[in-house]
């Protein structure tokens, strides 16, 4: 005889069983994902760009979504980050899966990728036993892997989208310890990475467009263990022999508190202080070089000390943007950051994207739209 605890428990499996399948049925169905026909993007202003940071997005209609608000709102370029680990984590073994997806869709939405590459894979660090490395440490002797990498790279996607792989970044901010593994800047040793990189990626198409990395901005002491000055890191770097071993020098300049207005000053951060290391440049010779702007902007975060007010954000990214289009050494002005995976990840981002987590069109985003498509827009002076 079977006891009746026994018929008690059975029934309260069946209504748990019961419950997760009607839950599990009024949970929303994830968009399916299909190619658009082929968009092309409608802009007036072409130096409107934005980093678009697709990384850690997991979802391809996310992915999809993203870029056709980034198409819609008239930006014709996006800055995206595509890490060496990612595409090799064993040792001469690519996986191109996300890299694709999102070459894919950006192709399908009609833009133009400028990809930064860096990190590196766990094989090409010292192991655990004998030190403690960061994904952003790697040492000469595996430059020569990287840029095999990074010829990798632009071979496949040149082959499969033509110009629509404008170019590759190599690395990001080296001038600051914390993407040079740890370690004190070194520009030469940085000059000597961008060289072996630069000739990889013209080996893979000649026509590719080779950005030397973003010098991180920053007004810190010669003795800093934090970083190194970027006009002084930029001015080693000529001094090892850089000229040549890039086609344009990408840029970040944030204006923090500063209108974009604001004179360039060694001893501040502002979004002019691009034109210090333009100074720099010209003094080498290289002067006929352009630049691009591949991370700007204003944060609009109550919290922040270094953070403006929502109107301000939005008056200073159009001055920047009429800016820009006056410089002729300048080609592009993009944006950090068009939007983030989760806003609670990182409040400091948050306070930076042009559309939340789950796709609501921020005022900002509105009014670069505007500009964009020569729309009326009451925030031009």
């Amino acid at each position: 005889m079977i006891p009746k605890r026994l018929y008690t428990y059975a029934g309260w499996l069946l209504r748990v069983a019961l419950i997760v399948l009607f839950v599990r049925d009024l949970a929303p169905i994830k968009p399916r994902v299909h190619l658009d026909l082929p968009q092309t993007v409608v802009t007036e202003h072409p130096a409107v760009c934005v980093h678009t940071r697709l990384t850690d997005e997991v979802e391809e209609w996310k992915i999809q979504r993203t870029l056709q608000m980034v198409r819609e709102m008239g930006a014709a370029t996006i800055v995206e980050y595509f890490p060496w680990p990612y595409a090799e984590r064993n040792r001469g073994t690519y996986n191109w899966t996300h890299a694709d997806r999102i070459m894919r869709h950006a192709a399908n939405q009609g833009l133009t990728v400028i990809a930064r590459l860096d990190r590196s894979p766990a094989w090409a660090r010292p192991p655990i036993q004998e030190k403690v490395t960061t994904l952003t440490y790697l040492e000469e002797e595996y430059f020569d892997e990287f840029a095999a990498f990074v010829g990798a790279f632009v071979n496949r996607y040149s082959t499969l989208y033509g110009d629509q792989l404008r170019g590759v970044i190599i690395w990001n901010e080296p001038n600051l310890s914390l993407e040079w593994g740890g370690r004190a800047p070194d520009p030469e040793a940085y000059t000597e990475l961008l060289r072996q990189a630069y000739a990889a990626a013209h080996a893979a198409n000649p026509d590719i467009t080779v950005f030397g990395a973003a010098l991180a901005p920053t007004t810190e002491a010669e003795d800093s263990s934090a970083g190194m000055n970027e006009i002084d890191y930029l001015t080693r770097m000529y001094a090892a022999g850089a000229a040549g071993t890039f086609d344009v020098l990408a840029v970040h300049t944030y204006g923090f508190t500063q209108p974009a207005t604001t004179d360039p000053d060694p001893d501040v951060i502002n979004f002019r202080r691009i034109e210090l290391l333009r100074e720099v440049m010209i003094a080498h010779g290289d002067g006929d070089t352009p630049m691009t702007i591949t991370e700007s902007g204003w944060n609009d975060d109550p919290r922040w000390t270094n953070a403006v007010r929502p109107v301000q954000r939005i008056t200073y990214t159009l001055a920047a943007f009429q800016m820009v289009e006056a410089w002729p050494w300048v080609d592009h002005l993009c944006l950090w950051i068009f939007r983030q995976p989760a806003d609670h990840r990182n409040r400091r981002d948050m306070y930076y994207s042009l559309v939340s987590s789950d796709f609501y069109a921020k005022p900002i985003y509105e009014v670069i739209q505007a500009y964009a498509h020569d729309w009326e827009n009451p925030y031009l002076p």
